[in-house]
């Protein structure tokens, strides 16, 4: 079996399981945002008193935070009356920042878990060695009466990437080509295993960019055998027992890819897929930038802040360009504050806003207006996506994003990064 195979499996109380096989596993973590108060309706209308266990259930208050309407401060109001009924202490309010930054921070994720949250993006949780899946408010409301889920076991397929990438070229560029080649239906209800000499000596936060995207390619998780620095950030945050499983060595997935990480060059994402990809010196023709947008669950941790002020420290973006930077969580902001980092970019021109999802969802604190144009570290530009449907929305790396604000421009140029 592949060791997330082995993982279901012994959440399931099984001696092994086979793709395509339905099961019914034990959730180690629920964790639900401020988007789906319709999770606690539902776990009324489906006659749900006590919570399964209220260590295992957790609240995070990212995607409007600060609350920018009156429904979402109802709905805030709402979940933290909820969790006080319940015995819930796992609440992440609006201080804390985007959910799958501060889980892994406060010592929640760990290798051999299954954690469900109401978020797409729970793939990123693979990075850690967890299955992580995002499910809609009915499917969380069932855990939260019983801790369990039901499960298809997915097809695993293998994305092997090897060799050492050119400088200036970030994971945020690899996961851009590999997901530009696989294309967005490329793994629908798959698992991707990560594999190779780049994952193996990838940091915690680029190996969290990689995972982050699979959902992209239609992933219902993503998966990586936790290396040294994985361990080791795990360890000094997380106090339990935890497993490593392996995968058997005569393992055969169902389809396998491979790429070679110093042959690809800074990517960009052009409008309006997250599978139209092209490498930025292919893009000719200069096209003005009306913002950039530097966070979210993709490109909102302290390496992608460093990297934007590699680019941006004693320069000044152009004229007419607004720089929105928000990092990902309390902890990176007081890092990026000490290190002198956030006085930096304010210094540039940036924008500081409070940690959170905001601008990614189209939520607030900096949308897009008709026609505007913005290079963002995040992982989304459908049509809509960060405010009108008629704005143009480029996805690419924090370093990428950073020089288009410095330039005031995306193209035209082989850029140095």
């Amino acid at each position: 079996m592949h060791a997330l195979e082995k993982l279901l499996a012994s959440s399931s109380g099984l001696e092994e399981v086979k793709r395509g096989e339905i099961i019914n596993a034990r959730v180690d973590l629920c964790e639900i945002n401020d988007l789906y108060l319709q999770t606690l309706i539902s776990f009324k209308e489906l006659g749900g008193d006590k919570v399964y266990d209220s260590d295992k259930v957790s609240f995070v208050f990212d995607h409007y935070a600060p609350s920018p309407t009156i429904k979402a401060a109802e709905n805030h109001k709402a979940m933290r009356e909820f969790a006080r009924f319940q015995g819930i202490k796992r609440v992440f309010d609006i201080d804390s920042g985007v959910c799958h930054q501060v889980l892994p921070e406060a010592g929640l994720v760990y290798p051999g878990m299954v954690l469900i949250a109401t978020d797409s993006h729970t793939t990123t949780h693979g990075a850690f060695g967890a299955f992580g899946t995002g499910v809609g408010a009915t499917d969380l409301a069932t855990i939260l009466i019983n801790g369990t889920i039901w499960l298809r076991v997915p097809e695993i397929i293998e994305i092997r990437i090897d060799g050492d990438p050119k400088e200036g070229v970030l994971p945020k560029d690899v996961i851009l080509n590999i997901v530009g080649t696989i294309k967005a239906d490329g793994a629908v209800y798959k698992a991707i295993d990560f594999t190779g000499s780049y994952v193996d000596n990838l940091d915690v936060a680029g190996r969290m960019v990689l995972c982050n995207m699979a959902v992209e390619m239609g992933a219902k998780c993503a998966y990586m055998k936790p290396n040294k620095a994985v361990i080791s950030y795990v360890e000094s945050r997380y106090k339990g027992p935890y497993t490593v499983y392996e995968t058997d060595s005569d393992y055969q997935y169902s389809e396998s890819y491979y790429f070679r990480a110093d042959e690809i060059t800074p990517q960009v994402a052009v409008p309006s897929s997250v599978d139209n990809v092209v490498p930025m010196n292919e893009i000719k023709e200069k096209v003005k930038v009306d913002q950039c947008f530097i966070g979210s669950c993709t490109g909102g941790r302290l390496e992608d802040i460093h990297e934007a002020v590699d680019v941006l420290k004693d320069k000044h973006i152009a004229t007419g360009v607004r720089l929105v930077v928000i990092p990902a969580s309390k902890e990176i902001l007081l890092n990026a504050i000490k290190d002198g980092s956030i006085e930096a970019l304010l210094n540039a021109g940036a924008t500081l806003s409070s940690p959170g999802c905001g601008p990614c969802l189209g939520a607030h604190q900096g949308l897009i207006s008709s026609n505007e144009v913005c290079v963002t570290s995040s992982n989304r530009n459908f049509p809509a996506r960060m405010g009108d449907r008629n704005g143009k929305i480029y996805l690419a790396s924090p370093r990428v994003v950073a020089l288009c604000a410095l330039n005031g421009y995306i193209g035209g140029c082989d850029c140095d990064l």
